[in-house]
Protein backbone atom coordinates (compact mmCIF):
# COMPACT_ATOMS: atom_id res chain seq x y z
CA UNK A 1 0.00 0.00 0.00
CA UNK A 2 1.25 3.28 -1.10
CA UNK A 3 -1.39 5.40 -0.85
CA UNK A 4 -1.46 8.23 2.24
CA UNK A 5 -3.58 6.60 5.27
CA UNK A 6 -6.64 8.62 6.31
CA UNK A 7 -6.94 9.20 9.73
CA UNK A 8 -10.24 10.36 11.67
CA UNK A 9 -9.82 11.25 15.04
CA UNK A 10 -12.50 11.99 17.95
CA UNK A 11 -10.81 14.97 19.42
CA UNK A 12 -13.19 15.50 22.21
CA UNK A 13 -12.65 11.69 23.35
CA UNK A 14 -11.03 11.39 26.90
CA UNK A 15 -10.10 12.60 30.15
CA UNK A 16 -7.85 15.72 28.39
CA UNK A 17 -10.01 15.55 25.00
CA UNK A 18 -7.93 18.13 22.42
CA UNK A 19 -5.03 18.71 24.49
CA UNK A 20 -3.36 15.47 24.30
CA UNK A 21 -5.26 14.72 20.87
CA UNK A 22 -3.98 17.31 18.81
CA UNK A 23 -0.58 16.73 20.26
CA UNK A 24 -0.95 12.95 19.95
CA UNK A 25 -1.57 13.62 16.31
CA UNK A 26 1.66 15.87 15.84
CA UNK A 27 4.03 12.71 17.57
CA UNK A 28 2.34 10.65 15.22
CA UNK A 29 2.54 12.52 11.77
CA UNK A 30 6.46 12.97 12.80
CA UNK A 31 6.91 9.32 12.79
CA UNK A 32 4.30 8.21 10.11
CA UNK A 33 4.84 11.20 7.35
CA UNK A 34 2.53 9.56 4.73
CA UNK A 35 -0.15 10.08 7.26
CA UNK A 36 -3.56 12.57 7.11
CA UNK A 37 -6.07 14.07 9.50
CA UNK A 38 -9.22 13.99 9.95
CA UNK A 39 -10.30 16.16 13.09
CA UNK A 40 -13.85 16.18 14.70
CA UNK A 41 -14.42 18.14 17.43
CA UNK A 42 -15.33 21.25 18.64
CA UNK A 43 -14.11 24.23 16.71
CA UNK A 44 -13.30 26.55 19.69
CA UNK A 45 -11.29 23.89 21.79
CA UNK A 46 -9.44 22.46 18.63
CA UNK A 47 -8.49 25.29 16.35
CA UNK A 48 -6.23 27.06 18.83
CA UNK A 49 -4.15 23.95 19.05
CA UNK A 50 -3.91 23.27 15.55
CA UNK A 51 -2.27 26.85 14.74
CA UNK A 52 0.38 25.57 17.55
CA UNK A 53 1.26 22.82 15.20
CA UNK A 54 1.39 23.87 11.59
CA UNK A 55 2.74 20.62 9.75
CA UNK A 56 -0.01 19.27 11.39
CA UNK A 57 -2.37 21.40 10.29
CA UNK A 58 -1.30 21.36 6.81
CA UNK A 59 -2.45 18.16 6.55
CA UNK A 60 -5.40 18.46 8.36
CA UNK A 61 -9.22 18.60 7.65
CA UNK A 62 -11.06 19.91 10.58
CA UNK A 63 -15.23 19.35 11.20
CA UNK A 64 -16.78 20.55 13.90
CA UNK A 65 -19.11 18.82 15.95
CA UNK A 66 -21.36 20.35 18.20
CA UNK A 67 -21.45 17.13 20.70
CA UNK A 68 -19.16 15.87 23.33
CA UNK A 69 -19.68 12.06 24.46
CA UNK A 70 -19.17 12.25 28.38
CA UNK A 71 -16.85 9.46 29.57
CA UNK A 72 -19.81 8.54 32.25
CA UNK A 73 -22.45 8.67 29.63
CA UNK A 74 -24.79 4.91 28.63
CA UNK A 75 -23.93 3.38 25.49
CA UNK A 76 -27.87 4.08 24.97
CA UNK A 77 -28.02 7.19 25.92
CA UNK A 78 -24.65 8.43 23.71
CA UNK A 79 -26.50 6.66 20.50
CA UNK A 80 -29.62 8.85 21.37
CA UNK A 81 -28.05 12.53 21.98
CA UNK A 82 -25.01 12.11 20.33
CA UNK A 83 -25.49 10.25 16.86
CA UNK A 84 -25.22 12.24 13.85
CA UNK A 85 -23.76 15.64 15.91
CA UNK A 86 -21.12 14.39 18.42
CA UNK A 87 -17.48 14.01 17.55
CA UNK A 88 -17.46 10.14 17.96
CA UNK A 89 -20.18 9.45 15.90
CA UNK A 90 -18.69 11.98 13.09
CA UNK A 91 -15.26 9.92 13.39
CA UNK A 92 -16.72 6.80 12.51
CA UNK A 93 -18.88 8.24 10.23
CA UNK A 94 -15.54 9.42 8.02
CA UNK A 95 -14.76 5.41 7.87
CA UNK A 96 -18.03 4.45 6.77
CA UNK A 97 -18.12 7.39 3.99
CA UNK A 98 -14.58 5.84 2.83
CA UNK A 99 -13.26 9.44 3.74
CA UNK A 100 -11.13 7.57 6.83
CA UNK A 101 -9.33 4.60 6.77
CA UNK A 102 -9.30 4.24 10.43
CA UNK A 103 -11.00 6.12 12.96
CA UNK A 104 -9.01 6.78 16.92
CA UNK A 105 -10.89 7.40 19.78
CA UNK A 106 -10.22 8.26 23.63
CA UNK A 107 -13.67 8.12 24.58
CA UNK A 108 -16.23 5.92 26.67
CA UNK A 109 -15.53 2.43 25.51
CA UNK A 110 -19.39 1.25 25.84
CA UNK A 111 -20.41 4.26 23.83
CA UNK A 112 -17.47 3.82 21.18
CA UNK A 113 -18.49 0.13 20.71
CA UNK A 114 -22.27 0.85 20.57
CA UNK A 115 -21.54 3.66 17.87
CA UNK A 116 -19.04 1.76 15.96
CA UNK A 117 -21.36 -1.52 15.56
CA UNK A 118 -24.14 1.04 14.37
CA UNK A 119 -22.21 2.80 12.08
CA UNK A 120 -20.13 0.37 10.71
CA UNK A 121 -21.64 -2.83 11.33
CA UNK A 122 -20.28 -6.57 12.04
CA UNK A 123 -18.31 -8.72 8.99
CA UNK A 124 -20.74 -10.58 7.48
CA UNK A 125 -19.20 -13.76 8.97
CA UNK A 126 -19.11 -11.90 12.18
CA UNK A 127 -21.68 -12.31 14.99
CA UNK A 128 -20.56 -10.04 17.47
CA UNK A 129 -16.77 -7.59 17.53
CA UNK A 130 -14.45 -7.83 20.25
CA UNK A 131 -11.66 -5.60 21.45
CA UNK A 132 -7.95 -6.79 21.74
CA UNK A 133 -5.45 -5.51 23.77
CA UNK A 134 -1.32 -5.67 23.65
CA UNK A 135 -0.51 -7.49 26.43
CA UNK A 136 3.81 -6.96 27.56
CA UNK A 137 4.73 -10.34 29.08
CA UNK A 138 8.15 -11.64 29.96
CA UNK A 139 8.61 -13.54 26.09
CA UNK A 140 7.60 -10.05 24.72
CA UNK A 141 3.91 -8.51 24.21
CA UNK A 142 0.94 -10.83 23.67
CA UNK A 143 -2.47 -9.58 22.35
CA UNK A 144 -5.19 -10.50 24.39
CA UNK A 145 -9.33 -10.43 23.22
CA UNK A 146 -11.62 -9.91 24.07
CA UNK A 147 -11.30 -7.48 27.04
CA UNK A 148 -14.89 -5.81 27.13
CA UNK A 149 -16.71 -5.58 24.06
CA UNK A 150 -19.46 -7.96 25.19
CA UNK A 151 -20.27 -10.63 27.54
CA UNK A 152 -20.06 -14.48 27.24
CA UNK A 153 -19.29 -16.39 24.36
CA UNK A 154 -20.35 -19.48 22.44
CA UNK A 155 -17.89 -21.71 20.82
CA UNK A 156 -18.39 -20.39 17.51
CA UNK A 157 -17.71 -16.67 18.41
CA UNK A 158 -14.64 -18.06 20.53
CA UNK A 159 -13.46 -19.03 17.07
CA UNK A 160 -13.96 -16.52 15.68
CA UNK A 161 -12.09 -14.21 17.97
CA UNK A 162 -9.21 -16.66 18.01
CA UNK A 163 -9.14 -16.51 13.69
CA UNK A 164 -9.60 -12.59 14.24
CA UNK A 165 -6.90 -12.25 17.01
CA UNK A 166 -4.62 -14.10 14.84
CA UNK A 167 -4.88 -11.92 11.77
CA UNK A 168 -4.11 -9.38 14.33
CA UNK A 169 -0.95 -10.49 15.90
CA UNK A 170 0.26 -11.57 11.92
CA UNK A 171 0.80 -7.97 12.02
CA UNK A 172 1.78 -6.67 14.83
CA UNK A 173 4.36 -9.27 15.62
CA UNK A 174 5.31 -10.21 11.61
CA UNK A 175 5.13 -13.69 11.99
CA UNK A 176 3.02 -15.65 9.72
CA UNK A 177 1.24 -18.56 12.17
CA UNK A 178 0.97 -17.09 15.78
CA UNK A 179 0.27 -19.77 18.41
CA UNK A 180 -3.24 -19.24 19.72
CA UNK A 181 -4.17 -20.14 23.69
CA UNK A 182 -7.76 -20.47 24.95
CA UNK A 183 -8.35 -19.20 28.83
CA UNK A 184 -9.32 -21.22 30.87
CA UNK A 185 -9.50 -22.81 34.79
CA UNK A 186 -6.98 -25.07 33.93
CA UNK A 187 -4.69 -26.70 30.27
CA UNK A 188 -6.32 -30.17 31.46
CA UNK A 189 -9.35 -30.95 28.34
CA UNK A 190 -11.65 -31.62 30.54
CA UNK A 191 -11.80 -28.42 32.70
CA UNK A 192 -13.91 -25.55 31.81
CA UNK A 193 -17.41 -24.43 30.58
CA UNK A 194 -19.13 -26.25 27.64
CA UNK A 195 -18.15 -23.62 25.79
CA UNK A 196 -14.76 -23.17 26.08
CA UNK A 197 -14.65 -26.63 25.56
CA UNK A 198 -16.04 -26.96 22.69
CA UNK A 199 -13.95 -23.99 20.80
CA UNK A 200 -10.96 -25.90 21.91
CA UNK A 201 -11.86 -29.27 20.05
CA UNK A 202 -13.02 -27.09 17.10
CA UNK A 203 -9.33 -25.31 17.20
CA UNK A 204 -7.95 -28.70 17.58
CA UNK A 205 -9.52 -31.22 14.90
CA UNK A 206 -9.68 -28.43 11.92
CA UNK A 207 -7.01 -26.88 9.82
CA UNK A 208 -6.72 -23.75 10.52
CA UNK A 209 -3.65 -22.35 8.14
CA UNK A 210 -2.95 -18.81 9.74
CA UNK A 211 -2.94 -19.95 13.58
CA UNK A 212 -1.24 -22.37 15.77
CA UNK A 213 -3.47 -23.74 18.52
CA UNK A 214 -1.33 -24.47 21.47
CA UNK A 215 -4.51 -25.65 23.88
CA UNK A 216 -5.59 -24.29 27.13
CA UNK A 217 -3.89 -21.31 29.44
CA UNK A 218 -3.96 -20.51 32.49
CA UNK A 219 -4.27 -16.36 33.70
CA UNK A 220 -0.50 -16.98 34.92
CA UNK A 221 0.08 -17.71 31.09
CA UNK A 222 -0.94 -14.42 30.16
CA UNK A 223 2.16 -12.41 31.77
CA UNK A 224 4.23 -15.55 30.59
CA UNK A 225 4.05 -14.33 27.13
CA UNK A 226 3.11 -18.74 26.91
CA UNK A 227 1.49 -17.75 23.06
CA UNK A 228 0.74 -15.33 20.71
CA UNK A 229 -2.72 -14.65 21.09
CA UNK A 230 -4.90 -15.58 24.32
CA UNK A 231 -8.91 -15.95 23.55
CA UNK A 232 -11.31 -15.42 26.32
CA UNK A 233 -14.89 -13.47 26.48
CA UNK A 234 -14.88 -9.83 27.48
CA UNK A 235 -16.40 -10.41 30.80
CA UNK A 236 -13.03 -12.34 31.85
CA UNK A 237 -11.14 -10.34 29.77
CA UNK A 238 -11.89 -7.38 30.71
CA UNK A 239 -11.55 -8.71 34.62
CA UNK A 240 -7.95 -10.03 33.90
CA UNK A 241 -7.13 -6.56 32.38
CA UNK A 242 -8.14 -4.56 35.06
CA UNK A 243 -6.11 -6.69 37.24
CA UNK A 244 -3.11 -6.08 35.70
CA UNK A 245 -3.20 -2.66 35.48
CA UNK A 246 -3.48 -2.69 39.68
CA UNK A 247 -1.15 -5.09 40.26
CA UNK A 248 0.84 -3.17 38.24
CA UNK A 249 0.51 0.21 39.78
CA UNK A 250 0.47 -1.52 43.03
CA UNK A 251 4.23 -3.19 42.54
CA UNK A 252 4.89 0.37 41.23
CA UNK A 253 3.66 2.01 45.18
CA UNK A 254 5.66 -1.02 46.72
CA UNK A 255 9.14 -0.38 44.52
CA UNK A 256 8.78 3.74 45.60
CA UNK A 257 8.02 2.86 49.28
CA UNK A 258 10.76 0.35 49.36
CA UNK A 259 13.66 2.46 47.65
CA UNK A 260 13.05 5.59 49.76
CA UNK A 261 12.42 3.86 53.45
CA UNK A 262 16.28 4.24 54.37
CA UNK A 263 19.73 5.54 53.37
CA UNK A 264 20.96 2.26 52.06
CA UNK A 265 18.03 1.83 50.01
CA UNK A 266 18.26 5.59 48.21
CA UNK A 267 21.96 4.40 47.85
CA UNK A 268 20.75 1.09 45.94
CA UNK A 269 18.56 2.44 44.21
CA UNK A 270 21.32 4.86 42.91
CA UNK A 271 22.96 1.73 41.43
CA UNK A 272 20.12 0.22 40.26
CA UNK A 273 18.63 3.22 38.04
CA UNK A 274 19.24 1.98 35.12
CA UNK A 275 17.84 -0.98 35.68
CA UNK A 276 14.52 0.25 37.04
CA UNK A 277 14.57 2.60 33.71
CA UNK A 278 14.76 -0.51 31.81
CA UNK A 279 11.89 -1.78 33.63
CA UNK A 280 9.73 1.42 33.69
CA UNK A 281 10.00 1.00 30.06
CA UNK A 282 8.81 -2.12 29.55
CA UNK A 283 6.41 -1.53 31.67
CA UNK A 284 5.09 1.76 29.91
CA UNK A 285 1.29 1.54 29.70
CA UNK A 286 2.22 4.39 27.09
CA UNK A 287 4.09 1.46 24.98
CA UNK A 288 1.32 -0.74 24.25
CA UNK A 289 -2.28 2.15 24.22
CA UNK A 290 -4.44 0.99 21.96
CA UNK A 291 -7.47 -1.30 21.61
CA UNK A 292 -8.34 -2.63 18.32
CA UNK A 293 -11.99 -3.20 17.81
CA UNK A 294 -11.99 -6.56 15.80
CA UNK A 295 -15.20 -8.12 13.39
CA UNK A 296 -16.50 -4.75 12.43
CA UNK A 297 -16.56 -3.38 8.78
CA UNK A 298 -13.73 -0.85 9.67
CA UNK A 299 -10.78 -0.20 11.64
CA UNK A 300 -11.64 1.37 15.08
CA UNK A 301 -9.03 2.12 17.72
CA UNK A 302 -9.68 2.64 21.45
CA UNK A 303 -7.65 4.92 23.30
CA UNK A 304 -7.00 4.77 27.04
CA UNK A 305 -9.06 7.61 28.50
CA UNK A 306 -6.48 8.97 30.62
CA UNK A 307 -3.55 8.69 28.35
CA UNK A 308 -0.83 11.41 27.48
CA UNK A 309 -0.34 12.62 23.96
CA UNK A 310 2.25 9.83 24.06
CA UNK A 311 0.42 7.23 24.74
CA UNK A 312 -2.65 8.46 22.01
CA UNK A 313 0.18 8.78 19.43
CA UNK A 314 0.82 5.04 20.29
CA UNK A 315 -2.56 4.60 19.80
CA UNK A 316 -3.10 6.80 16.41
CA UNK A 317 0.22 4.78 15.16
CA UNK A 318 -1.26 1.24 16.44
CA UNK A 319 -4.11 2.20 13.65
CA UNK A 320 -1.97 2.83 11.20
CA UNK A 321 -0.44 -0.52 11.32
CA UNK A 322 -3.70 -2.24 10.90
CA UNK A 323 -4.53 -0.04 7.42
CA UNK A 324 -0.49 -0.53 6.05
CA UNK A 325 -1.43 -4.14 6.53
CA UNK A 326 -4.57 -4.55 5.53
CA UNK A 327 -5.91 -6.38 8.44
CA UNK A 328 -9.67 -6.53 7.34
CA UNK A 329 -8.70 -8.46 4.30
CA UNK A 330 -6.78 -10.69 6.27
CA UNK A 331 -9.63 -10.94 9.09
CA UNK A 332 -12.33 -11.84 6.03
CA UNK A 333 -9.68 -13.91 3.97
CA UNK A 334 -9.35 -16.49 7.14
CA UNK A 335 -13.19 -16.37 8.02
CA UNK A 336 -14.44 -17.11 4.59
CA UNK A 337 -11.53 -20.43 4.82
CA UNK A 338 -13.01 -21.87 7.97
CA UNK A 339 -16.75 -20.66 7.47
CA UNK A 340 -17.95 -19.79 3.70
CA UNK A 341 -21.30 -20.58 4.35
CA UNK A 342 -21.69 -18.25 7.49
CA UNK A 343 -23.70 -14.94 7.48
CA UNK A 344 -25.38 -14.00 10.69
CA UNK A 345 -27.39 -10.76 10.59
CA UNK A 346 -25.61 -7.91 11.75
CA UNK A 347 -27.10 -6.67 15.44
CA UNK A 348 -27.39 -3.15 15.61
CA UNK A 349 -28.35 -2.69 19.47
CA UNK A 350 -26.01 -1.30 22.23
CA UNK A 351 -23.61 -4.58 23.31
CA UNK A 352 -23.50 -4.97 27.05
CA UNK A 353 -19.91 -3.81 27.76
CA UNK A 354 -18.46 -3.80 31.42
CA UNK A 355 -17.44 0.00 32.56
CA UNK A 356 -14.19 0.82 31.57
Amino acid sequence: MTQKVRISLDAMGGDHGPSVVIPGAALTLQRRPDAEFIIHGKAEDCLPLLEQHPVLKAVTTFQHADIAIRMDDKPSQALRQGRYKSSMWRALESVKKGEADVAVSAGNTGALMAMSKFCLRTMAQVDRPAIAAIWPTIRGETIVLDVGATIGADARHLVDLAIMGSAMAEIVFGIDKPTVGLLNVGVEEIKGVEEVKSAGRILKEASFPHLSYAGFVEGDDIGKGAVDVVVTEGFAGNIALKTAEGTAKQMATYLRSAMSRTLMAKIGYIFAKGAFAALREKMDPRRANGGVFLGLDGIVIKSHGGADATGFAAAVELGYDMVKHDLLSKIRDSLEVHFPSAAPETAVAAPETPSS
